[in-house]
C-alpha cells in the first residue's frame, strides 16, 4: 500500500537553529536528536536548510572554524519544500529534479516536517534495501572521539 500525500509520509516536527547559530550548535542539536539536518529559521519563515554533510564537506573539510561560521552561511538557501498536502509524486519529482535528499514541509508559512528520500522508499518501495536501512533503529551507542594526538 503506497502513500499518496507528503503528509503521510513526512517526519512531523521541524529541528531548526537561528541564521546566526554556529555550525557546532547546528551539530550538537543534530547529535542530540540524531538527525542529519536541520531547518535554518528567521523567526517562523525557513531560510535554509543545513546537514551533516554540509557541515563536513563545506566547512570542516575548508579548514573554516565550525565555532566562528553561521548556519545561514553553510546552509542550502531558499530550499524546495513541499506541501503536507502535495502528492508524494511531488516530492519524488522535486528530489529527482534538484538532486536533493530532503524537503521541508511547509504549511501556512511554517515548517511542519521534513521528508526524506528514505521516508519516501519506505512509503513507496517498502522492500528495498534503503527503505530497511530508512526503518532501522538508528546506533545509539556512544561513540567517544578518537585521539589523534600525535597520530601519523
Amino acid at each position: 500500500m503506497s502513500a499518496d500525500y507528503v503528509r503521510e509520509v513526512m517526519t512531523p516536527g521541524v529541528m531548526a537553529v537561528r541564521p546566526d547559530a554556529s555550525l557546532v550548535e547546528a551539530a550538537q542539536l543534530m547529535r542530540s536528536q540524531d538527525i542529519g539536518d536541520v531547518v535554518v529559521a528567521d523567526g517562523q519563515r525557513v531560510v535554509g536548510v543545513l546537514t551533516d554533510r554540509d557541515i563536513t564537506v563545506r566547512a570542516v573539510a575548508e579548514g573554516i572554524d565550525p565555532l566562528t561560521v553561521s548556519a545561514a552561511s553553510m546552509c542550502t538557501p531558499d530550499p524546495v519544500i513541499v506541501s503536507p498536502q502535495d502528492p508524494v509524486s511531488t516530492a519524488v519529482a522535486l528530489m529527482r529534479e534538484r538532486a536533493v535528499r530532503r524537503l521541508p514541509v511547509v504549511e501556512d508559512g511554517m515548517p511542519v516536517g521534513m521528508v526524506s528520500l528514505g521516508d519516501l522508499a519506505v512509503a513507496q518501495d517498502p522492500e528495498s534495501a534503503l527503505a530497511d536501512i530508512s526503518r532501522a533503529e538508528p546506533d545509539v551507542a556512544a561513540r567517544p572521539a578518537p585521539d589523534v594526538r600525535g597520530a601519523v
